[in-house]
């Protein structure tokens, strides 16, 4: 992956269309790319200036989701987004409101940027069967997404693999059931260093 220390208008003009940078830290991204590194849907990770292995733990405490779904997801996702406001996380609801027919890549790669950019503490991505979104959403360098069938996988996920972003198979899940996956994964930390230091391992894979 590429590495700046700034990111002009003319540099994210340039960068191939759903690419990831690394801002190195002290790093800046100016006004205007902003804007455009959005449009062309590229992803910024920025570099811890710690560099230690802990820094790459998702955050404990979820203040903030970025959720994205499906044609086949609108209710369920409704359904999610209402119960995250109601326990006072905010949400940011990046469609489909749609049953028209859309792409589970780019449903997924909405929310995953999010949780990459760190504009989101972690994701939620839904299809019908969940693989897709799991698939596309681990494309982008710094996401860590598993697809969970149950709250133990969902336990696992974060515990264990430092997962920032859940999917979900609308087809596979009653709305209850759901929601308690959903609850046990946004309420459940990564602290012990055994498990933190394997994910150095994951992003060295990333740098291949």
């Amino acid at each position: 992956m590429k590495r700046f220390q700034m990111i002009t208008e003319a540099d994210a003009r340039v960068l191939d269309y759903g690419s990831t940078v690394v801002l190195v830290p002290g790093g800046h991204v100016t006004p205007l790319a902003q804007d455009t590194l959005k449009a062309r849907r590229i992803a910024v990770v920025r570099e811890d200036a710690r560099g230690d292995e802990a820094s790459l733990a998702p955050p404990a405490e979820i203040r903030t989701v970025a959720i994205a779904g499906d044609h086949t997801s609108v209710a369920l996702k409704k359904a999610i987004l209402n119960h995250l406001r109601g326990r006072g996380i905010a949400v940011h609801d990046l469609g489909t409101n749609s049953t028209e027919p859309v792409d589970y890549p780019d449903t997924a790669a909405a929310a995953a940027m999010q949780v990459a950019r760190r504009e989101a503490d972690a994701g939620i991505v839904i299809d019908g069967a969940g693989l897709g979104s799991t698939i596309a959403a681990n494309k982008i360098a710094g996401v860590r997404a598993a697809m969970c069938l149950n709250e133990t996988l969902a336990r696992y996920a974060r515990q264990h693999n430092g997962a920032n972003v859940l999917a979900l198979g609308s087809t596979l899940l009653t709305q209850d059931e759901a929601l308690s996956i959903v609850n046990t994964f946004i309420d459940t930390p990564m602290r012990e260093a055994r498990y933190i230091r394997r994910l150095a391992k994951i992003r060295e894979l990333e740098r291949r």
